[in-house]
């Protein structure tokens, strides 16, 4: 499982959410995605933790809480979407 951490502060660094996180348990992996174009973090991340029990001790603590001037957004982290392909995702298929 993985914990998504929305409403970030453009300021976080890896190294400031394993601290905060630390809290709750062992944090094996901390991610935080950069937008492509202009190399700037995006306003979220995701963590995980060494146990499930953790995770959900963390999220319960975490969500909603202020931190660097912001309010948090944790939650179990949903699993991505898959995207349409690129002929319209299957749509329309047998109307030629």
């Amino acid at each position: 499982m993985s914990i998504y951490v929305g409403n970030l502060s453009y300021d976080v660094t890896k190294e400031d959410l394993n601290e905060v996180f630390t809290d709750y348990g062992e944090v094996k992996r901390v991610h935080i995605p950069t937008d492509r174009d202009t190399g700037r973090m995006r306003g979220f991340a995701f963590v995980e933790m060494n146990s499930d029990d953790q995770e959900e001790q963390a999220i319960s603590t975490l969500d909603g809480a202020e931190w660097m001037g912001r309010t948090l957004k944790v939650n179990k982290a949903k699993e991505r979407e898959p995207r349409g392909s690129f002929n319209g995702g299957g749509r329309g298929r047998g109307r030629f």
